[in-house]
């Protein structure tokens, strides 16, 4: 398994624990539901990558990745400010988020400059 489906893994898992207590002890359904969305599509996108037809294939299901982790940094602030989640899970899981950005952002540009020189 790469670092970033490791990662992405053990992301997923702390967002679906998160959407639990949401959903149980904080009875926050809407936004709870969309975090578990894209914070568990992040890793199955980078699995999805793993099985890549082309080149192309591999790339845009990095960038689905990406953009589902984007998403999953804005429900993340939005159920902090509207305090679902404290300081600290948001903090937490929001460095963990940042965090699989930048290897994403890492491995595109990678293959972008790989792709541009051959």
């Amino acid at each position: 398994m790469s670092i970033i489906q490791e990662k992405s893994l053990n992301f997923a898992i702390r967002i679906i624990n998160c959407y639990k207590n949401l959903v149980n002890k904080k009875d926050e359904k809407v936004m709870a539901k969309q975090l578990l969305r894209c914070g568990t599509s992040i890793g199955a996108n980078t699995r999805e990558a793993k099985n890549a037809q082309s080149r192309m294939d591999f790339l845009n299901k990095l960038n689905i990745a990406l953009k589902e982790a984007d998403e999953t940094e804005y429900w993340l602030y939005l159920l902090h400010e509207t305090e679902y989640i404290d300081d600290n899970e948001f903090k937490s899981l929001q460095n963990e988020c940042k965090e699989l950005i930048a290897i994403l952002i890492s491995i595109i540009k990678s293959i972008k400059e790989k792709h541009k020189t051959n």
